[in-house]
């Protein structure tokens, strides 16, 4: 009986890390270096599924110190949401920032207010920002893990190269 509890332990723990594909930025740890460089590869059109709808996203080439992307979310043929943002490099390191809007163009955030994302690390296939994470998993597939503030759980986005 005592193995099998172990046993069930470690299976638990193994899949709970398994799981795990984001990071939490840590103040007392500093900022990671990298640049714009190093993420360039998300450039690019990407569409998938996902929340039981489409997403699209256009991500532009490294320039000015930032990486633009638009973000479309759609459901039953009708855009629910957009987002707007960019990886912008500030000194050695990169911050992921994000503003969301409604279909009416109307935003969520106040008019000065935004969602800011530190990077933690990055990998050869993955870069880490604060809850958020890119994975390269082929030239023309990545995945996206973004952890939800409401929930606290972590939902992955696969996408696809158009």
């Amino acid at each position: 009986m005592k193995n099998l509890l172990l046993f069930f332990s470690v299976l638990f723990l193994t899949l709970s890390c398994k799981a795990q594909n984001t990071l939490t930025y840590n103040n007392e740890k500093g900022v990671s270096k990298a640049t714009l460089q190093d993420v360039e590869w998300i450039s690019g059109t990407w569409r998938g599924e996902a929340m039981g709808g489409i997403c699209e996203e256009f991500w532009d080439k490294p320039s000015a110190g930032t990486m633009l992307f638009c973000f479309k979310f759609i459901e039953n043929g009708k855009v629910v949401f957009y987002e707007l943002g960019h990886i912008k490099q500030i000194d050695n390191s990169l911050v992921l920032e994000i503003k969301h809007f409604g279909p009416d163009l109307k935003g969520w955030e106040k008019q000065d207010e935004k969602e800011s994302f530190q990077l933690v690390k990055i990998e050869s296939n993955k870069v880490y920002f604060d809850r958020f994470t890119f994975e390269k998993v082929s030239e023309n597939e990545m995945n996206i893990y973004v952890v939800f503030e409401e929930s606290g759980k972590e939902m992955k986005f696969n996408y696809k190269r158009m």
